[in-house]
């Protein structure tokens, strides 16, 4: 029988990760992702790399006290970087209402969109020759 497994320190890491998921499931992992949601995957992102390297240390030095210290200062300033970022975006948002936010996502959306068709122009030009 199938079945899915998810791991995280705390259920807010479990959620993400579900959330992850399923929007994978529907087709697109990041259709609709708002900035909050951006910044919550990205600090779940370093984090799980911060976990990936602390355990990538051989034994004696994953398991020494500085070693999880510094993953663990690493887990409390992404947590608060983010929740910082968090409450700056709430506060744009509720003073403008949400027009900023609306606005920049916009923009970084056509940017992306501009930045792909030149450089697809670039690569055709250079397959031409």
């Amino acid at each position: 029988m199938p079945s899915v497994t998810f791991e995280g320190e705390t259920h807010g890491e479990i959620v993400v990760k579900v959330r992850r998921w399923l929007a994978s499931v529907d087709g697109g992992e990041d259709a609709g992702l708002t900035a909050v949601e951006a910044v919550t995957q990205g600090a779940e992102l370093t984090k799980d790399a911060l976990r990936i390297i602390a355990s990538a240390a051989p034994e004696p030095v994953a398991q020494s006290e500085i070693v999880k210290g510094l993953t663990n200062m690493g887990y409390k300033a992404t947590d608060a970087t983010a929740s910082a970022v968090v409450a700056g975006l709430d506060s744009i948002e509720e003073m403008t209402g949400g027009g900023v936010v609306q606005q920049a996502t916009d923009v970084g959306r056509k940017v992306v969109w501009q930045m792909n068709a030149t450089i697809a122009k670039q690569l055709l030009r250079s397959l031409r020759g």
